[in-house]
């Protein structure tokens, strides 16, 4: 089991754009059609058994798939747990679980209800950062994409040099994606 951060980012670590847009992703079309993602995503997906976002993330997929009036376009079939201090709309007939405060215990009942599976950290980058500061981070995986932006969301607003992180693996989607997965190095206990 594994606690993974996975999302798309451009070349200098930016997760959406000033306006919280990710038009910059959306110009290379679906992104499913390029040669290996679809089945990259699939076999990611299929080992995910919880998920967790926090309300900036998940307002933005409220929105962006209109979800409100169709809860049927909702993608997860494991549960959700959202972070937010703010009352946000549900989607009806998902398994979304709204909380606040410290990562830590959420991570517990994830874990449990993930039952063997992993757990994803859909985003965004402070929510990951917050696991990563209790030491319940075990892998990113970024797709990353030949864009920049000038300023915007940061892919993960904390500093991690020591340990640094240990690139896992390399995989090369079509002429636009890179796909980095690093393993998270934890301090050893002396």
């Amino acid at each position: 089991m594994k606690t993974q951060y996975y999302t798309a980012t451009t070349i200098n670590g930016y997760l959406t754009d000033e306006d919280d847009s990710l038009d910059w992703l959306f110009q290379f079309g679906d992104i499913g059609d390029i040669e290996g993602v679809q089945d990259n995503y699939s076999q990611f997906i299929d080992q995910v058994g919880a998920l967790a976002m926090g309300s900036t993330t998940y307002e933005w997929i409220i929105e962006h798939e209109n979800l409100v009036e169709n809860p049927e376009q909702w993608q997860y079939e494991v549960p959700a747990w959202v972070f937010s201090s703010r009352k946000l709309p549900v989607v009806e007939g998902a398994d979304i679980r709204f909380v606040q405060g410290d990562v830590a215990p959420v991570h517990a009942d994830m874990v449990k209800a993930a039952d063997g599976k992993n757990v994803w950290l859909v985003g965004g980058g402070d929510l990951v950062g917050q696991f990563h500061d209790h030491g319940l981070l075990d892998e990113i995986i970024l797709s990353v994409a030949p864009v920049t932006l000038t300023s915007g969301a940061p892919l993960l607003p904390r500093a991690i040099t020591t340990p640094p992180l240990k690139l896992a693996t390399v995989q090369k989607y079509g002429d636009v994606f890179a796909v980095l997965t690093y393993e998270v190095q934890q301090l050893s206990e002396g």
